[in-house]
């Protein structure tokens, strides 16, 4: 049970109390016994005291030194086992564009510019725990890491393996990253303030007026970009491996590359914004973050988190409190009699309340029953009504939007697999990343849906998130590879034309001992197909001088 104490010299009290509280109702016995015996002899006590006020009170001393070491295992702090706990806080919606080029891996800032970013940003949500956030990594291209989300360990996971190999186009381009940020807090939903945060040496190379034009669409979204700034304006050589040796990165013609910061293009893109600029001098840039977000609008928001050996209190203070009140009764000269008559109004209402609670199951059983026979619409409307009803349970919102997903409301599924992919149970919120990727996917791959590419860098970003959690998970690596694969087709553009696949669906299955929900080899092997032959058209394009891959400006860090 792991249990703990958080003060164990209160614990060892509470042993040692009951000891002491018996001995003194023994004394205070012996003495009153003293007392009567001053008042005359026998038969004048007989009539002076009945017998019962000479007889020890065993039952009520037991009593009430068990109440006393309830109350002292109270204070002495119980923990064990695992929980939840519901936080009401404060906070923004904020995207943390964060740069993940090769330039970022320079030390002249110590250890690197990016190990100083990473320390910025701990900083940063260490002084606004409030705040959702979003992880946006770019280099030649931009990709989610998380969507808007107040998992701090998430967020964490991220930030550790965050790193260039992560992105797959080297080079710098601003003007998409602010794009897709501005999309992704545009889709979130509230009255929070929104603000995009790009972290970066400002060293890029895609067209400067392109991304000063997207800051400006951001500010005409009432969206705040915040700039801040990494590395020194002399610049330094960028540290690159090759083999087992450290050697200083090189160009196309030779010459070793020296990065530099550009603190002007960063000042710009937060003047057209209608944010400010933190520039790389700054001490203490997370702080400065916060205070520069300080005056947007904040939103009250509940977050559940996962708590490691939460505080037991109630196990201890709820039987102390029934014996103190039982006792009180039995000093006022209760009877068993008058319990029993008290208790003939309420015992009947509690009769009904028992017998109403099997409903939330029953209804539950009768949507997973709806869910098997192919119902899926009404499988979904019961597991809604039963989320209206209180139960937010995240194997209820997994189950939920398991349903929608087979019901083919894509958009709404993927909203609800979102919210059930924070639950702090690790087999609930792998599936719910499985499914989430599997709806993502799905969407992807539809002609008409004009957000294809989006969806597809959705169906990414949840497996690999749920490929970090469960790397042995076969399927979730087969999924990720057809992911990656379409996305590398789509080559970060428009919708998606595989006519051919539209009935190549994934199907899911809601929560199950033994199936999370899977996309058989057969369908994966046909859109891989279906993928090959977009790809090769794309290199014969390519042998043709049409190059898609090519970093922005041609550098590539």
């Amino acid at each position: 049970m792991n249990l703990h104490f958080d003060m164990l010299w209160a614990a060892v009290l509470a042993v040692i109390l009951p000891f002491v509280s018996v001995l003194t109702y023994w004394f205070w016995h012996r003495r009153r016994l003293v007392r009567l015996s001053r008042l005359g002899g026998e038969a004048a006590l007989m009539r002076l005291a009945p017998a019962a006020a000479r007889q020890a009170p065993i039952a009520r001393g037991a009593r009430m030194s068990i109440v006393l070491g309830l109350a002292m295992l109270a204070y002495a702090g119980p923990r064990w086992g695992t929980g939840t706990s519901v936080v009401r806080t404060q906070g923004i919606d904020v995207v943390l564009a964060i740069d993940a080029s090769l330039s970022m891996l320079a030390d002249d800032e110590r250890p690197s510019r990016l190990e100083r970013l990473k320390q910025d940003v701990r900083r940063f949500r260490a002084a606004a725990p409030g705040n959702r956030i979003a992880l946006l990594a770019f280099a030649g291209r931009s990709y989610i890491l998380t969507p808007l989300t107040s998992d701090q360990g998430a967020i964490e996971l991220y930030l550790d393996n965050l790193d260039p190999s992560i992105v797959g186009q080297a080079g710098t381009a601003l003007e998409p990253t602010i794009r897709q940020g501005v999309e992704l807090l545009k889709a979130a939903r509230g009255a929070a303030g929104r603000a995009l945060v790009i972290l970066s040496d400002g060293e890029a190379f895609d067209d400067r007026s392109a991304a000063l034009a997207a800051a400006a669409l951001a500010r005409s979204a009432e969206i705040s970009i915040v700039t801040v700034g990494y590395g020194t304006e002399a610049g330094t050589s960028i540290p690159v491996r090759e083999g087992a040796s450290i050697v200083a990165k090189r160009d196309n013609s030779g010459a070793i590359v020296i990065t530099k910061y550009n603190p002007e293009l960063l000042r710009a893109i937060a003047q057209a914004g209608g944010g400010e600029f933190i520039a790389a001098t700054a001490t203490d840039k997370g702080a400065r973050i916060q205070q520069v977000l300080a005056r947007l609008d904040s939103k009250q928001r509940d977050i559940q988190e996962g708590l490691s050996r939460p505080l037991r209190l109630a196990w201890l203070l709820l039987p102390a409190l029934l014996l103190m009140l039982y006792d009180s009764w039995r000093a006022d000269g209760g009877s068993l009699a008058r319990i029993r008559r008290m208790l003939r109004l309420p015992v009947p209402v509690l009769l009904i309340a028992m017998l109403s609670r099997p409903a939330a199951a029953q209804s539950s059983a009768d949507a997973l029953a709806e869910f098997n026979a192919g119902r899926f619409a009404r499988a979904a409307q019961l597991w809604r009504q039963q989320i209206a009803g209180g139960d937010v349970r995240p194997l209820t919102l997994f189950n939920l939007g398991t349903a929608l997903l087979s019901a083919d409301s894509l958009v709404s599924a993927s909203e609800v697999l979102e919210r059930a992919a924070l639950s702090p149970d690790a087999t609930i919120r792998q599936r719910a990343l499985y499914n989430l990727g599997l709806t993502q996917l799905r969407r992807g791959l539809r002609p008409d849906n004009p957000d294809a590419a989006r969806a597809i860098s959705g169906a990414v970003a949840a497996y690999r998130a749920l490929l970090l959690q469960r790397p042995q998970d076969a399927e979730a690596r087969w999924n990720y590879e057809l992911a990656l694969r379409v996305k590398q087709q789509q080559g970060g553009g428009g919708g998606q034309n595989n006519q051919s696949n539209n009935n190549q669906q994934p199907q899911s299955r809601p929560q199950q001992p033994d199936n999370g929900g899977t996309m058989s080899r057969q369908q994966a092997e046909q859109l891989l197909a279906a993928a090959s032959r977009d790809e090769k058209e794309t290199q014969g394009k390519q042998k043709k001088g049409m190059r898609q891959d090519r970093p922005p400006g041609g550098k590539d860090w």
